[in-house]
């Protein structure tokens, strides 16, 4: 009898140390795959623990997954998961898992703005790696109220969105990020503001602005290109901008393409030689060299100038200069085109 009991106690120990090491592997051992650094994964709203598992999974992250969702149900965590964006580590077990998705501890994602962009090409790139989409975006830049809100209209919302990198958390909605940028946009104009600035509203700058961006790639030219249209603007001149043309030639045709001469007389709002001042809304979104041109224009006597074919321009003072400017490239890239065809 004995020998009996001190079996069955001998048996209950082991029952029970097997239990504590399946509990502890079950709670701390590691099920996921081996990869380096940490893999990102999108929880959208409403995923139950099934759907989290095939995200994880999905992502090359889970790779025990019995184990994951039999420690989500005997713990409860599987029903406490918050929708977002998150980092997991290789080697994370699954209360390390479910700890940091119940608790909510995302991890922002990057969102780059390109710069001197159409409004369709800055709300894909917003979206690249959001919860929404373009579309999304695209129906908040043209929502009158929202841009009401944020003290301008939908022909000049989507140029206050700043070139740069920002961070945001997956599940923001649009309307916040644009929120921002523009905040962000409306700071660095203020900011930038002093007592040589031109006087310009703030989408008169971005206006202005928006048209250097297009112009010039070259930094030390965007104020003199400011300066220049600024003079136009003071002798009562239309500003003649062949990038306001082409503008209007992608809102008609929907891309763009080789300017025409015809194209100089069409009557449309953004064709600058036909209109005088500047265009009823932005080009594009320039970034923060041509919004500080515009904000600080050069003080220069010229009134033309003329691309040069590398990037830089000829600037001139009078019809004269710019017409012999102009008769020199034109010789310039004849002799590039005689060259590309005799190649």
């Amino acid at each position: 009898m004995r020998k009996w009991f001190r079996f069955l106690l001998v048996a209950l120990v082991v029952t029970a140390g097997l239990s504590a090491i399946s509990a502890y592997v079950l709670v701390y051992a590691p099920v996921t795959a081996e990869f380096q650094g940490k893999r990102s994964v999108e929880i959208p709203p409403g995923s139950d623990i099934l759907a989290v598992a095939d995200s994880l999974g999905n992502r090359g992250i889970l790779e025990k997954r019995r184990s994951f969702l039999l420690f989500a149900r005997l713990s409860g965590w599987g029903t406490q998961v918050k929708a977002g964006h998150y980092m997991i580590s290789s080697g994370s077990s699954s209360k390390d898992i479910l700890d940091r998705l119940r608790r909510g501890l995302q991890e922002p994602v990057r969102v780059s703005v390109p710069a001197g962009s159409r409004k369709e090409r800055i709300a894909a790139a917003i979206a690249r790696n959001m919860a929404f989409s373009a579309g999304d975006v695209l129906a908040a830049l043209t929502n009158e109220q929202f841009a009401a809100e944020l003290d301008t209209d939908t022909t000049q919302l989507f140029g206050f969105l700043l070139p740069d990198t920002y961070f945001f958390y997956w599940l923001t909605s649009p309307e916040n990020v644009i929120r921002k940028i523009k905040a962000t946009t409306d700071a660095l104009i203020e900011s930038e503001t002093g007592e040589n600035s031109p006087g310009m509203t703030s989408d008169e700058v971005l206006r202005l602005a928006a048209i250097v961006e297009w112009e010039t790639a070259q930094i030390p030219e965007k104020a003199t290109i400011a300066g220049v249209y600024l003079n136009r603007i003071k002798k009562g001149w239309p500003l003649q901008a062949d990038p306001t043309v082409q503008y209007a030639v992608m809102l008609a045709e929907g891309k763009k393409r080789r300017l025409l001469f015809a194209d100089y007389d069409i009557r449309h709002p953004y064709n600058t030689y036909k209109y005088r001042g500047l265009p009823p809304g932005p080009i594009n979104n320039p970034g923060f060299a041509s919004l500080r041109a515009a904000l600080y224009p050069a003080d220069v006597p010229y009134l033309y100038f003329v691309a040069n074919g590398d990037g830089s321009h000829t600037f001139s003072r009078n019809l004269r200069e710019h017409l012999r400017a102009k008769s020199r490239f034109d010789k310039v890239r004849r002799q590039a085109r005689r060259k590309q065809t005799e190649g």
